[in-house]
């Protein structure tokens, strides 16, 4: 039995235009006898439109024919490039240029410092890096670890800003969750809103913009009456 491609599909193909035995259609689908028998008898697969597997490259027209004239026999079917194209590709490593793997300690010390909750395993991933050295650097254990200095990982080139902001996104959105959860405050500072900037209160200052709005009367308890004039003054 090998991986078919819609093997449901393939079985309505096969049993509408084929003379095959419903074992060997199951047999070739991966399908169990009675799948079979309900799809001829139109009570399984009803509104699933047969697929042809000699169009689609898993099967060549000689071995239906042969097993069409062989009840006993079992097709073999081929690989399918369509099929080759669906599975899940897994991801290479990220591969870090010679000339920029002396800066990764400085990027983790980076995260380290300033995005705590970003997990160890992203970190890994953007940096191309492990757990092992991420935990050196954290503990101040590495081997350089008296040179090492915060540095964006964006501007030494290890990841770009599109990679950087979707995984400290992540990284607190996970940690929101988890602290609604708990009902518990987030006491993370990387994750609290920037503090009001409050403006000190300065006592003189405060006393002497005071003292400039006073007025004559307020000082002296009214307004100083006006100097008589003397003649005599202004004889002398």
């Amino acid at each position: 039995m090998a991986d078919i491609l819609m093997p449901k599909a393939t079985a309505v193909w096969l049993v509408d235009n084929t003379s095959l035995s419903f074992e060997q259609i199951a047999d070739f689908c991966g399908l169990h006898l009675l799948e079979v028998k309900g799809i001829a008898d139109g009570e399984v697969a009803r509104d699933i439109r047969g697929a042809d597997p000699i169009a689609n490259g898993q099967l060549t027209r000689e071995e239906l024919d042969k097993a069409e004239k062989t009840p006993s026999y079992r097709m073999q079917a081929q690989k399918s490039r369509h099929a080759e194209l669906l599975k899940p590709q897994k991801k290479a490593p990220r591969y870090t240029p010679v000339s920029r793997r002396q800066d990764r300690p400085d990027a983790i010390y980076w995260f380290v410092k300033n995005h705590p909750e970003v997990t160890d395993a992203q970190i890994s991933k953007l940096l191309g890096t492990t757990k092992t050295t991420i935990e050196q650097v954290r503990n101040r254990t590495h081997w350089n670890a008296a040179n090492l200095k915060p540095v964006d990982p964006v501007t030494l080139g290890l990841v770009s800003q599109i990679e950087l902001d979707a995984a400290v996104r992540k990284a607190a959105e996970v940690k929101r969750k988890q602290a609604e959860k708990l009902g518990i405050p987030l006491d993370d500072p990387s994750l609290q809103p920037a503090a009001p900037v409050v403006v000190p209160f300065d006592e003189e200052e405060e006393t002497f913009s005071r003292k400039a709005d006073l007025t004559v009367e307020d000082v002296f308890g009214s307004a100083p009456s006006k100097p008589v004039h003397d003649e005599e003054d202004d004889e002398y």
